[in-house]
């Protein structure tokens, strides 16, 4: 049974947890948490995802522990970035998360550990192959997600998003 949430409670302060990869719409959902959350007052949490790659062969070898350190590496590098950004488009310093793991499953399991995540906020591709795997593949399951899902078009400019955060 999901745990309740408490993101709303007295002495708890929501988050808005926004998924940073290196697809070209992110820094799309990047703007827009970082903007609802200079808004609001609410914190911001983002999340990179390793996903596992390891064979049986790399391991054998020992550079899965090289890969791994290089992906966390990318992953951090690619936090740092959109956190800068954040900074400086509105002053909000962001609670930086890297998971490793299938990435609809790191996504369920950092909403889990952290009581205080409020909104899930996604960028969804807006080209010819539709708005992306993660958000095809959660829209099927949104409704049974413990916090409300907000996704972002990747074809929104920075004065659209500043009226609608």
């Amino acid at each position: 049974m999901p745990r309740k949430r408490e993101a709303y409670q007295s002495g708890h302060n929501p988050k808005f947890m926004v998924v940073v990869d290196e697809s070209p719409e992110c820094d799309r959902a990047v703007v827009f948490a970082a903007r609802r959350a200079s808004r609001t007052g609410h914190g911001l949490l983002m999340l990179a995802v390793i996903e596992p790659s390891v064979g049986d062969g790399q391991a054998l070898f020992g550079v899965a522990d090289v890969m791994r350190a290089e992906a966390h590496a990318e992953a951090r590098a690619k936090l740092d970035a959109a956190a800068d950004r954040t900074m400086k488009l509105v002053g909000v310093e962001p609670e930086l998360v890297v998971r490793e793991g299938v990435l609809a499953d790191a996504i369920l399991a950092q909403i889990e550990d952290d009581p205080d995540v409020a909104i899930l906020i996604l960028a969804a591709g807006t080209g010819k192959d539709g708005p992306g795997p993660l958000v095809s593949s959660l829209a099927r399951s949104a409704g049974s997600y413990p916090i409300p899902v907000a996704i972002v078009p990747g074809h929104l400019s920075d004065d659209d998003i500043a009226a609608l955060a």
